[in-house]
């Protein structure tokens, strides 16, 4: 019997008929891995389960709410690389959103493809068209499915304490019970769907905010718009906008409707009930009631990263040498640099998340057509050609700002000729093979300027000065590549080779001299790099001396790190007129991550990161992207556009601002992976801050002994903070372990510019970056002035 809860109204659709009844489809993990499963869609509307076979014992395969996109056989590239022993048209791909691994299904048949692939659109649809609530109504259902073990549309009080412990609640079974009696209201010792919801509403009742709510108002039943506008000009800092934003407010989220009060409820909890026609009455008088607050609170408005922050709503007028570029490491790698897959997947995840410097290290292949792996390892190959298709359909799918290509090119003068023909003929008049007006630029064009277009950054033959018709430079030309130029005792990044004899080899060969060097670049391909001509780094001095500012170095990570600390203010000054990228340690064979703050800190604009691996540098990295839009471009600060600047990231200024978190409590916590049924967290809130040196700090509140599902704290955190501008705050909730290292729960990272004061919550992330709705911790935020010595 399904759950009377509120679930997916499926309509009376063919194709989910058709899911519903199950399919037997091949899974495809490779050539040699593909076996027969048997799929059917959850009579829930919102969760797939597999069997070895129809009437097996089933298990879940996912949730509807986890796929990003279904791409038919001929996009799979996997399926396609099977053409010569599956049809295609038979085939079909679940993608889903993070990191997890693409789903490669064969249908008997084009008509069951077809089915699976526009039944599963049209569910996804059903999902992105869902508001807050209704994504609350359907956590509800799925718990209430959990917790109903056999399936008759009732829960008895012995399935309600197991779907406690599933939910993270510890409970006093004498509490519980007298729970489970008043929301019992048929007296029947079950509770079918309302009796759930009521049941539901009377175990997440938010104190805390009902304690706030009464210190607020008046007459404890209502906030008048003079007391709510009071309240966002002094908890929440709105400042002058508080009368009108109050009005605002109230007509978006005190409760008006006259239908069922649980379809009223904001996604984070609920609280008492309230007559319908109070609800009404107060949204006509301009007054908030407990549950419209609530809604506030909960919702994107009362969230800690600032409305104001998601669009793009940065300048995008200045050069881009001005911007911090979302940046990936040898893009093309799902996994380790040593064996790990190659995948035009890496290209379109690396997109779709914002990326707009993307990876490309090409070789010589097979039958004149060049590939793409990591040189000298087991990693897998993929045609060139491949890359700049995915390029090309998924560059400006999330953003419309560049997208620049950096191409480590290690082909003979006859496969870079098919390099520039692919790119040409490919990207089309996507791809920037002039200066904009003609002329020679005076400073790099802005990301506005190029909207639309990509990049290629690269070796080049001669100046733009030259090529221009302009008066020829003295610009010291393909000495090598500048990632060989670096003396570090590591293994190159981009020419990872593990055998001393070739590597040898390959560092004599470089030194026949400057003429050779000249003649292995094709012409056709050289004329392709306009803005972002690679150049060896030697010194910020010679760099100043004979350089120009189309031309861009790349460092290693210890060499970045290195002169960071012994000429940070060189650095900045470099960054500030020319494009610079830091790439991982070739000895990061495993593609982890080093943490991108510092060199953000000396103004470093692409910092490459391997984006395939999760983890607190890629939660930086997503935390200072995910404001302007997901664009990819984040104006730097004024202090690291200046040429003149005086900024030192090792030596920051004193402290200007103190940062007081008061962490209340949490709402939801999921529980960690991989932990058995009965058990529950004891979770705290570590609050982290990422900056210049002197900023970077972390402090901690105790645990909660065993409650993930409504813990309290009530602890002050303070920080002093120098430089704001550069500022990351993340806040990370774990599972406490006396015994060992503590297990991640859940974090959320938001760049300081972008934070709001007040009473704010802060919904929680996976260590994939995806959303563990509804889960959240509830803070109050407060920014202080530091006052100088004579109090001014």
């Amino acid at each position: 019997m399904a759950s009377p809860l509120h679930s997916i109204r499926l309509p009376l659709d063919g194709d989910l008929l058709l899911m519903q009844n199950g399919s037997m489809l091949r899974k495809v993990k490779s050539r040699s891995w593909k076996k027969q499963r048997y799929f059917r869609l959850q009579d829930d509307g919102m969760t797939v389960w597999y069997a070895r076979q129809a009437g097996g014992r089933t298990k879940p395969s996912f949730s509807i709410s986890d796929v990003e996109t279904v791409r038919e056989g001929h996009e799979s590239e996997l399926l396609r690389s099977l053409a010569d022993e599956i049809p295609l048209e038979h085939g079909f791909t679940v993608v889903f959103h993070g990191r997890r691994p693409n789903l490669d299904l064969v249908a008997g048949s084009i008509e069951e493809a077809q089915s699976w692939v526009q039944g599963l659109r049209h569910l996804l649809e059903i999902i992105t068209s869902m508001d807050q609530q209704e994504k609350m109504d359907q956590w509800l259902s799925d718990w209430f499915q959990q917790g109903d073990k056999d399936q008759d549309g009732r829960m008895s009080f012995r399935e309600v304490q197991r779907l406690l412990r599933l939910m993270n609640v510890d409970m006093d079974p004498e509490h519980a019970l007298q729970l489970f009696q008043a929301a019992d209201k048929s007296e029947s010792g079950m509770l079918e769907g309302e009796e759930f919801v009521e049941f539901y509403r009377a175990l997440t009742q938010r104190s805390e905010i009902l304690e706030l709510f009464e210190i607020l108002s008046g007459d404890g039943q209502k906030l008048t718009l003079l007391e709510f506008a009071d309240f966002l000009r002094e908890e929440q800092k709105e400042g002058d906008q508080a009368s009108d934003l109050a009005l605002e407010l109230i007509a978006r989220y005190e409760p008006s409707d006259s239908g069922l009060l649980m379809s009223l409820m904001p996604p984070c909890a609920t609280l008492c009930f309230h007559h319908l026609t109070m609800l009404y009455e107060s949204k006509l008088r301009h007054v908030l009631t407990i549950d419209g607050f609530l809604a506030y609170l909960c919702s994107r408005d009362g969230d800690i990263f600032s409305p104001a922050c998601r669009p793009v709503y940065q300048d995008m007028s200045y050069p881009l040498n001005h911007y911090f570029i979302h940046s990936s490491h040898n893009t093309y790698l799902l996994g380790d640099q040593l064996r790990g897959q190659s995948s035009v997947e890496g290209y379109i995840r690396a997109l779709k998340r914002g990326c707009r410097c993307v990876e490309v290290d090409v070789w010589d292949g097979p039958s004149g057509e060049p590939i793409v792996y990591h040189g000298h390892t087991l990693t897998s190959r993929i045609p060139f050609q491949d890359v700049v298709a995915t390029i090309a359909q998924y560059a400006f799918q999330t953003s419309d700002f560049p997208v620049i290509v950096s191409l480590e090119n290690h082909c003979s003068w006859e496969q870079q000729e098919v390099i520039a023909q692919h790119l040409t003929e490919i990207l089309g008049e996507r791809l920037l093979n002039t200066t904009l007006d003609g002329l020679l630029p005076t400073q790099l064009p802005s990301p506005e300027e190029l909207r639309g277009k990509i990049l290629l950054k690269g070796k080049k033959m001669g100046t733009l000065e030259e090529e221009l018709g302009e008066a020829p430079g003295d610009s010291e030309e393909l000495e090598e590549p500048e990632e060989e130029e670096e003396p570090e005792p590591e293994l190159e990044p981009d020419v990872l080779d593990f055998d001393e004899t070739a590597r040898n080899e390959d560092k004599r060969k470089k030194k026949v001299g400057l003429e050779k060097s000249k003649t292995t670049l094709c012409p056709a391909l050289s004329a392709l790099v306009v803005y972002l001509k690679s150049v060896p780094f030697r010194s910020f001095a010679h760099s100043k001396a004979h350089y120009r500012l189309y031309e861009t170095s790349s460092f290693s990570e210890a060499k970045a790190r290195r002169l960071v600390k012994e000429a940070g203010n060189e650095f900045v000054q470099h960054n500030a007129w020319q494009l610079s990228r830091v790439y991982p340690s070739g000895l990061r064979t495993d593609s982890s991550n080093y943490s991108p703050q510092e060199l953000w800190n000396a103004g470093c604009q692409m910092v490459a990161l391997n984006i395939q691996t999760a983890g607190l540098e890629m939660d930086l990295c997503d935390g200072l992207f995910g404001q302007n839009g997901g664009c990819g471009y984040v104006l730097k600060p004024a202090f690291l556009c200046d040429p003149q600047s005086s900024f030192h990231p090792e030596r920051p200024p004193s402290p200007t601002l103190t940062l007081l978190i008061q962490v209340i409590s949490g709402q939801q916590l999921p529980k960690v992976a991989n932990s058995k049924e009965g058990s529950i967290v004891d979770p705290l809130v570590r609050v982290e801050i990422y900056g210049v040196p002197g900023d970077t700090a972390r402090q901690e509140t105790s645990y909660v002994e065993n409650n993930g599902f409504n813990p309290y704290w009530g602890q002050t955190l303070q920080f002093r903070v120098r430089v704001p501008e550069l500022a990351l705050l993340r806040f990370v909730v774990e599972d406490y372990d006396r015994a060992s290292r503590n297990d991640f729960v859940g974090q959320y990272t938001v760049p300081w510019t972008c934070v709001q004061q007040g009473y704010r919550h802060i919904h929680l992330l996976s260590k994939d970056g995806t959303s563990l709705h509804p889960a959240s911790i509830f803070v109050h935020i407060q920014m202080r002035e530091e006052l100088g010595e004579d109090g001014d």
